[in-house]
């Protein structure tokens, strides 16, 4: 009789398909564009502008910029790609605190 063994994941990987395995779709305001900017905070570039109804990873989240949005006022900012920061003001996390790690 044969037996398939799965191999082992080590180290960053074995981060990493964690991390997926638990990751979450949050959905941005409702009627809202929501800038997506290179760093957390406002005087970062804007690289790309969410359109209304998306919904976004957070990977991470980090302090930044205060920015008031429809859902209050934070300087939480969420980590949605790499190098890629939306303020939470606008992310229906269900929370006014952190929701995921801090970034490193």
């Amino acid at each position: 009789m044969s037996v398939d063994r799965v191999p082992e994941v080590e180290g960053s990987e074995a981060e990493a398909v964690a991390t997926a395995a638990a990751l979450h779709y949050y959905s941005i305001a409702p009627n809202t564009r929501v800038n997506v900017r290179s760093g957390p905070g406002t005087g970062y570039t804007i690289v790309r502008v969410l359109p209304e109804g998306s919904q976004v990873p957070i990977y991470c989240q980090t302090p930044g910029t205060t920015v008031t949005g429809y859902y209050g006022t934070t300087n939480i900012w969420d980590n949605i790609d790499d190098g890629e920061y939306v303020s939470d003001a606008y992310v229906n996390t269900g929370s006014d605190g952190y929701v995921r790690p801090h970034c490193s």
